[in-house]
């Protein structure tokens, strides 16, 4: 399996569910309770600008990581911001080239590109939950971020406010396996919107 087909498959995935996000949807609640979708939407525009940049360059600024901005076409920032990332991670046989990932430390490429297909699975279901339209993301991509996940530790000392990842939240071990991911990163699956 290479890694950056994965990832560009789930940067694809997000992006059926971005594309489905309406002016409206902007200021609605989602189960990040830091943010609304529209601030979620430029967290995803950052991360990949930020994961871009550093894939580049070996490391990128802090307000490359935080600056994305979404202009007055969300979904459009976020496909270019997209096909940065593939593009950045295109060149052959570079993956074990060290990538620094903002305050996580430096990693080989494709653990990086490992981290980022995680947040496309669990992003794009916070965000198709707070806008209500259905996501069911390949059985493959799911069983690579739940591995990963797995190994991710669950301490006051690296989870909770100001990381980024809440606790876990406690899920049946008969649970789909996409429930189980959520539950490692401290969503509840049965998060409805207040709004609803």
């Amino acid at each position: 399996m290479d890694i950056r087909d994965l990832d560009r498959r789930a940067g694809a995935v997000l992006g059926e569910v971005v594309m489905q996000v309406r002016p409206e949807h902007l200021w609605f609640p989602t189960p990040c309770p830091d943010w609304t979708v529209r601030g979620l939407m430029r967290h995803l525009v950052s991360q990949n600008e930020g994961l871009a940049a550093a894939a580049l360059n070996g490391s990128a600024s802090v307000h490359v990581w935080t600056g994305g901005r979404l202009g007055d076409n969300p979904a459009g920032a976020y496909r270019r911001s997209n096909v940065r990332v593939a593009d950045a991670f295109a060149d052959g046989g570079a993956l074990d080239r060290l990538v620094e990932v903002r305050e996580f430390g430096s990693f080989p490429r494709r653990i990086a590109l490992t981290f980022h297909q995680l947040d496309c699975v669990v992003h794009a279901w916070d965000l198709a939950r707070a806008i209500d339209v259905p996501y069911n993301p390949p059985p493959d991509m799911v069983d690579l971020a739940l591995t990963l996940a797995r190994r991710i530790p669950d301490t006051d000392a690296n989870r909770g406010t100001g990381y980024a990842f809440e606790r876990s939240v406690k899920v049946s071990g008969t649970a789909p396996d996409l429930d189980q991911l959520l539950g490692l990163l401290g969503r509840n699956p049965e998060w409805v919107s207040p709004l609803d």
